[in-house]
């Protein structure tokens, strides 16, 4: 069974655990969390979901500690917040238990989940709501995405391009393409593959 604290004795364990890291590079973050930035955590998808609830009181676990205390050690690294997410999704409870130095509770992971036997085989109701609101991942996104760009060259005939977001398309641009695209646009109908050529 694994130890449950509040989140002021989570906060507490984490300071203990993080005395004896380097204080961090960066002059805005701060060495040790309070209970405010934790939940901050939470909300960025840092820090699993409460093991219970006790009333409207969060328990929390080994895990939760390791959690806290690895993103403490990769901050004192000088990585940023947005770093640690792009790497926690990557992180398994080996990981994490080397990053934090908390040994971290063995919990079925995915080679175990097909061994775990099946709670119950009714399916929830679809008006059941989970017991507190669970944060969105918010990851951050690459600049360089390219986003889908889409030019009809005749009625049926669409030249869909994948150009960097911050691309714009003339009617200059257009009517180029559709110029070079001549063409194939004729192949096209004259083997009835366009809707101009029905």
């Amino acid at each position: 069974m694994d130890v449950e604290w509040t989140l002021t004795e989570l906060v507490a364990e984490a300071t203990r655990s993080i005395a004896t890291l380097p204080p961090p590079k960066n002059g805005q973050v701060r060495a040790v969390p309070d209970e405010r930035t934790v939940r901050y955590y939470g909300t960025l998808g840092l820090l699993d979901r409460p093991l219970a609830m006790r009333g409207r009181t969060a328990l929390y676990g080994r895990r939760h500690l390791a959690q806290v205390v690895a993103i403490k050690r990769l901050q004192s690294a000088g990585k940023s917040l947005a770093e640690i997410q792009a790497l926690w999704a990557t992180l398994d409870d080996h990981t994490l238990a080397r990053m934090s130095g908390v040994e971290v509770g063995k919990r079925a992971g995915r080679r175990e989940f097909w061994k775990t036997p099946a709670v119950s085989t009714v399916a929830p109701s679809p008006r059941a709501s989970a017991p507190y609101p669970v944060p969105p991942r918010s990851l951050p996104m690459p600049s360089s995405i390219p986003v889908e760009l889409r030019v009809e060259l005749a009625p049926g005939a669409t030249l869909v391009l994948a150009v960097p977001p911050d691309a714009s398309i003339s009617p200059a641009d257009v009517a180029a393409l559709r110029a070079a695209a001549a063409a194939l646009v004729t192949e096209l109908a004259q083997r009835g593959l366009t809707l101009e050529a029905q």
